[in-house]
C-alpha cells in the first residue's frame, strides 16, 4: 500500500553556496593527473576522502567528454566525489555525469574583494570557542563562526577546524583548518608546529611540505597573494 501523503511541504530549495574544492585539470593527459593525484593522496588519505570536487580544465587545456569521463571515473576510484565541471559544455559536464558551474571564478573573485573589505570581520562576528583540555587523536573540533582557541597539547590524527583563526598555546599535532568557510584572513597560530596539514580558506600545506627549520617551534600561517605561507613567530 501507498504511503500517505504528507501534507506539509515536502521539500525547499534554497540558494546557498556551499565551498568546493576546484581541481584545475593542467594537462590533458588523464594518467599524469591521476599519477600524481595518487602520490598526495597517499600523504594524507583521510583528509581527502569523500571531498567533493569541481573538475576544471586551465585555460589552454582541451579536456574531451572522453577524457573528463576517464578522469571522472579515476576520481570515483580514489574515493574523491567530482560533483561538477567549470569551463567546459554542458553536453561535455552531462556525458561524465556532472553538473556544471558558469562563471567560477566571478563569484570568487567578488567573495574575495569583500573578505578583504570585511578585515577580519567574519572572523571577530562569533564568539570563540575556547578548549581547555587535551583534544585526542580521532576527535575533531569545531568553531563555527568564530575562532578556535586550545591550551592544551593536539595530538596526531586529531583535527582542529574554525571559521575563523585557530590558535593552540601547546604543541600542534594533527590537523589544523582555519577559515572553513572560505575567509582567506583566516590565520592559524602555534607554540610549537607539529602539523601532519594545515589548510587556510582550501589552501594546504602537508607536513613534508612544511620547512624543518619550523618544525617544533612557534609558527604562524597564513595566506598571500592566494598562497599559503608559514613563518616564525
Amino acid at each position: 500500500m501507498a504511503a500517505d501523503a504528507p501534507t506539509g511541504v515536502a521539500f525547499e530549495l534554497k540558494g546557498r553556496m556551499a565551498p568546493f574544492t576546484v581541481l584545475e585539470v593542467l594537462t590533458a593527459q588523464v594518467d599524469a593527473v591521476l599519477g600524481q593525484l595518487d602520490a598526495r593522496l597517499a600523504q594524507a588519505p583521510d583528509f581527502f576522502a569523500g571531498m567533493p570536487l569541481v573538475v576544471a580544465p586551465a585555460e589552454a587545456v582541451s579536456l574531451d567528454g572522453a577524457g573528463l569521463e576517464a578522469l571522472v571515473t579515476g576520481l570515483r576510484e580514489r574515493a574523491l566525489l567530482p560533483v561538477a565541471a567549470a569551463g567546459l559544455s554542458a553536453e561535455t559536464a552531462a556525458t561524465a555525469g556532472l553538473g556544471l558551474i558558469r562563471n567560477l571564478e566571478a563569484p570568487r573573485a567578488a567573495g574575495n574583494r569583500a573578505r578583504r573589505r570585511g578585515n577580519d570581520a567574519t572572523a571577530a562576528a562569533g564568539a570563540a570557542r575556547v578548549v581547555t583540555q587535551p583534544v585526542r587523536s580521532g576527535q575533531q573540533v569545531y568553531a563555527r563562526g568564530g575562532d578556535l582557541v586550545v591550551t592544551a597539547p593536539v595530538s596526531a590524527g586529531a583535527e582542529l577546524m574554525a571559521d575563523g583563526h585557530v590558535h593552540v598555546y601547546d604543541t600542534l599535532r594533527g590537523r589544523a583548518l582555519a577559515g572553513v568557510q572560505g575567509d582567506e584572513n583566516a590565520r592559524i597560530f602555534c607554540r610549537s608546529l607539529k602539523a601532519e596539514l594545515i589548510a587556510i580558506a582550501g589552501h594546504y600545506r602537508l607536513s613534508d611540505q612544511i620547512d624543518a627549520g619550523l618544525r617544533d617551534a612557534p609558527a604562524m600561517a597564513w595566506l598571500r597573494d592566494g598562497e599559503l605561507e608559514i613563518n616564525a613567530l
